[in-house]
């Protein structure tokens, strides 16, 4: 594998707000910027000029935030103050916190720097509620504080089990095996986690056959819910993404010019995709993605999401749990698991025997700035906000 770029940069806040209110979250945490699994349809490599590099530098050069836990620490602390260190006035008036929207929390630098790690000790010392979203197993690496935490879900990203199609799409991310092995040891450790398919791939990951495939797996390791999203195509990101295209297959471009009129799938693609999401659904009897959303929509109406709403979540044996049950089911799990044991092999391995990333052209245009946006054109390590107030990482 290329050897990354790890630049060491002060924040002053970890912790971000999210202002679309269409978002299930209303705070972000991303503890890097840039992500080395170098995905080619990721949307925040088209921010990058706003921190002076290029978008062919978002998965070589990772800008490190060491300090994160240290400023989260502080801005929680304060929060808190203010409110008189109500813990569940706290929780009620952020929400939601998602961690990792525009980078991957358990990307390879991880391992070492252990910035993530080190944050959720902190959300878990003030009990808000947090998601997680990655590709990576190294997750399991940290079930002994997820256990502590207000968890909503941990939420793992994978859209194909084609592993020689993951490796050029996404050349520097665990393969699909090591991402199931991995949901299926946090759902038996009784973690509220499922999948998120996104996002699904015209002519690549959006046939019926192989969604029936991926969604047989899924159930088969035990997700609580799955939700999916369809590829969306900015200027900058189209301009990445169909290098890709032209590199994979040509002949595909085309039909994609078809699908795509801008930046969002035509109306008759994307129903069609439901349809077939839903039939897939109801067949292999995955939830929706409704636990997912109503824990959010719990969180903003209430502040203490799915603790205090008692929501009974599907166990891989079938039972349902209250949410409440979580934690202690999730120490036992771990109990079993880390008895004797190192790093379980799915965390452990999770970047085994992956292949040096390709050589990626650099883009020759720079994303326009935002008209709002009074920091564009900062340099390098300068806080941009607008990098984490998008969606979801696909």
């Amino acid at each position: 594998m290329c050897a990354k770029r790890l630049e060491t940069v002060v924040v002053k806040q970890a912790m971000t707000r999210v202002k679309e209110e269409k978002m299930p979250f209303g705070w972000s945490i991303n503890p890097y910027r840039g992500c080395a699994h170098g995905c080619s349809f990721c949307y925040a490599r088209a921010f990058q000029s706003f921190i002076g590099l290029g978008s062919d530098e978002f998965q070589d050069h990772i800008l490190v935030k060491d300090n994160a836990a240290e400023a989260l620490r502080k801005q929680l602390h304060n929060m808190a103050a203010s409110r008189r260190f109500d813990l569940q006035e706290l929780a009620r008036d952020i929400g939601h916190i998602a961690i990792g929207t525009a980078t991957d929390p358990y990307q390879p630098a991880e391992s070492s720097r252990q910035v993530t790690r080190e944050c959720l000790k902190v959300l878990a010392r003030y009990r808000v509620p947090v998601s997680i979203t990655t590709r990576s197993p190294l997750v399991l690496r940290d079930m002994d504080i997820l256990g502590d935490l207000n968890l909503l879900s941990v939420n793992i990203s994978l859209n194909t089990l084609d592993d020689e199609l993951i490796r050029f799409l996404e050349p520097g991310a665990p393969l699909p095996r090591q991402r199931l092995q991995a949901l299926a040891e946090l759902r038996n450790a009784g973690f509220p986690a499922g999948v998120f398919a996104a996002p699904i791939l015209p002519l690549l990951t959006d046939s019926r056959p192989r969604l029936d495939e991926l969604m047989g797996a899924v159930k088969e390791a035990g997700a609580g819910y799955m939700m999916t999203s369809l590829l969306r195509l900015t200027p900058d990101v189209k301009s990445w993404y169909y290098g890709m295209l032209q590199r994979y297959d040509a002949s595909l471009l085309p039909a994609y010019d078809r699908i795509f009129a801008g930046a969002y799938a035509s109306r008759d693609y994307a129903e069609r995709i439901q349809d077939i999401v839903s039939e897939l659904r109801v067949w292999h009897g995955i939830p929706e993605d409704r636990f997912y959303r109503e824990s959010a929509g719990s969180v903003r109406e209430n502040g203490m999401g799915t603790t205090d709403a008692m929501l009974a979540v599907p166990r891989p044996e079938g039972r349902a749990v209250p949410v409440g049950s979580w934690a202690e089911s999730a120490k036992e799990g771990i109990s079993k698991l880390n008895a004797g044991a190192e790093l379980s092999p799915a965390a452990a391995d999770g970047y085994a025997g992956q292949r040096p990333l390709s050589e990626e052209p650099g883009l020759a245009g720079k994303l326009a700035r935002l008209r709002e946006n009074p920091g564009a054109g900062c340099t390098p390590g300068t806080e941009i906000e607008v990098l984490e107030q998008m969606s979801l990482p696909f």
